[in-house]
């Protein structure tokens, strides 16, 4: 189920589709909802060296937070994102 995360958390930004390929390559015959580190060790570190997957553009993250932005200060404060993050 935190396939999606654990993957983003290493710098990598799948597709939905993409992410599927992925978790049927390192999923059992018989899928359990967990992944053991054996299988999912030597594809990631082929994704990761392969860099198979790019990063998002910092254009479209800074065009993110500018949408947060509403004052068009040039930022947000930490009360205001975690707001967002946990309620909107």
């Amino acid at each position: 189920r935190e396939i999606g995360s654990i993957v983003r958390s290493l710098g990598c930004f799948p597709a939905e589709a993409e992410l599927h390929e992925l978790l049927a390559k390192v999923e059992e015959e018989e899928p359990t909802g967990y992944i053991h580190l054996e299988k999912f060790l030597p594809v990631m570190t082929k994704v990761l060296l392969d860099r198979s997957y790019r990063p998002i553009p910092e254009d479209v993250l800074l065009h993110a937070f500018e949408a947060l932005d509403e004052n068009k200060c040039g930022y947000i404060t930490k009360e205001e994102l975690v707001k967002y993050l946990t309620e909107e």
